[in-house]
């Protein structure tokens, strides 16, 4: 019952393609189960999710096939240990940009004496409330971490981060990259992209998945080409508002719309 799919799927070194779930509603996320993504990301960072919606969500995504992945706000101790308790399996932490940050989460997802994650699942949905045996062994085997590179720190300091025991993946930020290094809103610049291949190149050359999100389709392909793993090509909400305002269009409404004649 603990396996994580996840987990597996990324030790098997085949391609992943995920979707980013911003709307921090169960009924959209039980939609987007269904629609053939490997991999959906559950945005606690820049969604409007909280501890519940995101509970509600995993409980929509159970019978998916879609393997459910959560992004917390920040990497807090006291936030993960509460997403793990709620069931999260997969946690993608933002902004990581040293190898004592990478640590730190490490022991933040482990029970002592490997880490330092509190001992309460046992009133918690992740233990199937006290009904799995040996839980706290099997849950540091399954947990699956993913850290997120996305500035120019996070890069100097990638082959670190890599070495660190216990982080299973690295995904990279573009857009907080682009703008950390001077290029807000500029993903296709040649410094960006210089920046993003080489580090794909180097987490896969180091043994570790290598992650990344963009809406751009080429980008997308190119990066699977240089060996990303877990690779989201869209989002909930880009997605449902493109078809929102394409259908208005068609009846002259919507932004863009000039005296009745769409776009």
């Amino acid at each position: 019952m603990l396996k994580n799919p996840f987990k597996a799927a990324l030790a098997s070194r085949k391609p992943l393609i995920g979707l980013w779930l911003n709307m921090a509603d169960a009924y959209a996320a039980s939609m987007a189960g269904q629609a053939g993504f490997d991999w959906l990301v559950i945005d606690g960072e820049h969604g409007p999710n909280d501890l519940r919606s995101v509970l509600h969500q995993l409980q929509a995504l159970e019978s998916s096939p879609s393997f459910p992945v959560v992004r917390l706000p920040v990497g807090e101790k006291w936030m993960i240990k509460q997403f793990l308790d709620i069931g999260a399996q997969t946690l993608l932490i933002p902004m990581v940009d040293t190898r004592e940050q990478a640590e730190a989460l490490v022991r933040a997802v482990r029970y002592p004496p490997y880490g330092e994650r509190g001992m309460g699942a046992a009133v918690a949905r992740a233990s199937r409330f006290n009904t799995i045996d040996d839980y706290a062994q099997a849950a540091d085997r399954e947990v699956c971490l993913l850290v997120q590179a996305e500035t120019r720190q996070a890069l100097e300091n990638l082959d670190a981060i890599l070495s660190v025991d216990g982080v299973d993946g690295v995904f990279i930020g573009p857009a907080d990259l682009a703008a950390d290094m001077g290029f807000a809103g500029q993903l296709d610049a040649e410094p960006v992209q210089q920046a993003i291949e080489a580090a794909l190149v180097k987490i896969t050359a180091a043994g570790k998945p290598a992650g990344i999100l963009t809406f751009d389709e080429n980008l997308n392909k190119r990066y699977l080409s240089l060996g990303a793993q877990f690779v989201a090509v869209g989002g909930d909400v880009t997605e449902f508002v493109t078809a929102l305002r394409r259908l208005a269009s068609r009846y002259g409404r919507g932004v863009g719309a000039e005296n009745g004649k769409g776009y």
